[in-house]
C-alpha cells in the first residue's frame, strides 16, 4: 500500500520550518532547492491538502501543515530512537533490563547504581520488579526478570544460575508500643504469640512452591503484598511478627515499634545477586559487576560471619 507521508518528506518539512525557507532546508539537507520544492509539492498532491500557504512573500505552514509537522516530528524522533536502538542491540546492549528485588531490601538500595548507569548515556530501559520470598527466584526462572537483587538461599530452584553473596538480613520481632505483647517482660513463647494475628507478606511466586517463614500454624494472619505494608500494619498494632531489622531501625529508635525477645529466634536470611549463567548482555553485566561491589549495602545487609552460615532457617514456619 502506497503511503503518502514518508520519513524523507517529514525531514524536509522539519528542515524548512527550522531554517525558515526552502533554500535553507536545501542547504541543510545538501539538496538543490528544486528537489525540496518537488518533495513538498508531491506530498501536497498525494494528501490532497495544502501544506504551505504561498500567498505571501514567503511560504508559511497552513494549520494542516503545522499539524502534520508536529505529529511528524514525533515519528522522526521515533525513527531516530529505533536506529539508535538497532545499533545498540548490534553492539550487545539490551533494549530493556528487568531487575527483580527482594522486598526485604528497599528499592532505593538500587538507586545509586541506576543513577550511574543513566550517566553512561545508553538508552536501556530499566524496569524494577518487587518480589516476595520465592517470587524472586520465580521471576528469574520464568524470565520475568533478568537479574535478581536479593535472591534468598532457601527457595533457589534447580537450574543453570550464577549467584554472588550480597550479605544477610537479620530479623527482629516487633510490635506496636501499645500492643499487649509489649507489656510481657519475659521472652515470648509460641503460646504468647499465637493468640494475635501475624502480619504476612504473601509469597509472589507464580510457579515455584511458595516459601514460608516466621509464623505459627495455629496463628491467625493478616496478609499484605510487601514488607512496606507489613511494617505499616505492625506499626498500627493490627498484627505482629518478624521484620528485617535494617528496614525498621529508625522506627525502633523513634519508638513506633518495639523489639521483643522471643524463645524461638529467627535466623538471618542470606541474600544473593542471581542471573542465568548464560546471560551476558552488556547492561546485565554492568549491573552484575556494579552491585557485587562489597560494602555498598551496609545499611540493609550484614556480612556473613563465616562461609556456610545460616544455610538452614531453623524453626521458622509460615510466610515471610
Amino acid at each position: 500500500m502506497h503511503t503518502a507521508i514518508t520519513i524523507d518528506a517529514l525531514k524536509v518539512l522539519d528542515a524548512i520550518d527550522r531554517k525558515g525557507s526552502f533554500a535553507g532546508a536545501a542547504s541543510e539537507l545538501f539538496r538543490v532547492p528544486s528537489a525540496i520544492s518537488y518533495t513538498v509539492q508531491k506530498l501536497e498532491d498525494d494528501l490532497d491538502v495544502a501544506i504551505f500557504d504561498r500567498s505571501g512573500h514567503r511560504a508559511t505552514l497552513t494549520p494542516a501543515g503545522r499539524y502534520l509537522l508536529n505529529e511528524g516530528r514525533a515519528l522522526l524522533e521515533a525513527t531516530h530512537a529505533l536506529a539508535h536502538t538497532t545499533r545498540q542491540v548490534a553492539q550487545g546492549w539490551e533494549t530493556r533490563l528487568k531487575i527483580a528485588f527482594n522486598t526485604l531490601l528497599p528499592a532505593e538500595a538500587l538507586f545509586p547504581a541506576i543513577r550511574e548507569f543513566h550517566a553512561l548515556g545508553v538508552p536501556v530501559e530499566i524496569q524494577l520488579i518487587e518480589e516476595v520470598f520465592a517470587g524472586a527466584w520465580d521471576a528469574l526462572q520464568s524470565r520475568r526478570a533478568d537479574l535478581v537483587f536479593g535472591a534468598d538461599h532457601l527457595s533457589k530452584p534447580a537450574g543453570p544460575f550464577e549467584t554472588r553473596v550480597l550479605g544477610e538480613v537479620p530479623f527482629v520481632y516487633v510490635v506496636a508500643p501499645g500492643h499487649p505483647l509489649a507489656q510481657v517482660t519475659r521472652p515470648l513463647s509460641e503460646e504468647d504469640i499465637a493468640q494475635f494475628p501475624a502480619a504476612v507478606a504473601a509469597d509472589s511466586s507464580r510457579g515455584l512452591p511458595a516459601g514460608s517463614a516466621g509464623i505459627f500454624r495455629r496463628q491467625p494472619t493478616l496478609t499484605v503484598s510487601n514488607i512496606d505494608q507489613k511494617i505499616a500494619i505492625q506499626r498500627a498494632g493490627l498484627a505482629v511478627g518478624w521484620l528485617p531489622e535494617p528496614r525498621i531501625r529508625h522506627h525502633i529508635d523513634e519508638g513506633s515499634l518495639v523489639s521483643l525477645p522471643v524463645v524461638e529466634i529467627r535466623q538471618p536470611v542470606v541474600l544473593h545477586l542471581a542471573k542465568h549463567a548464560d546471560d551476558v548482555g552488556k547492561a546485565l553485566m554492568w549491573f552484575w559487576q556494579r552491585l557485587a561491589q562489597p560494602g555498598q549495602f551496609d545499611l540493609w545487609l550484614e556480612p556473613l560471619a563465616k562461609p556456610g552460615r545460616h544455610l538452614v532457617n531453623g524453626p521458622d514456619k509460615g510466610s515471610q
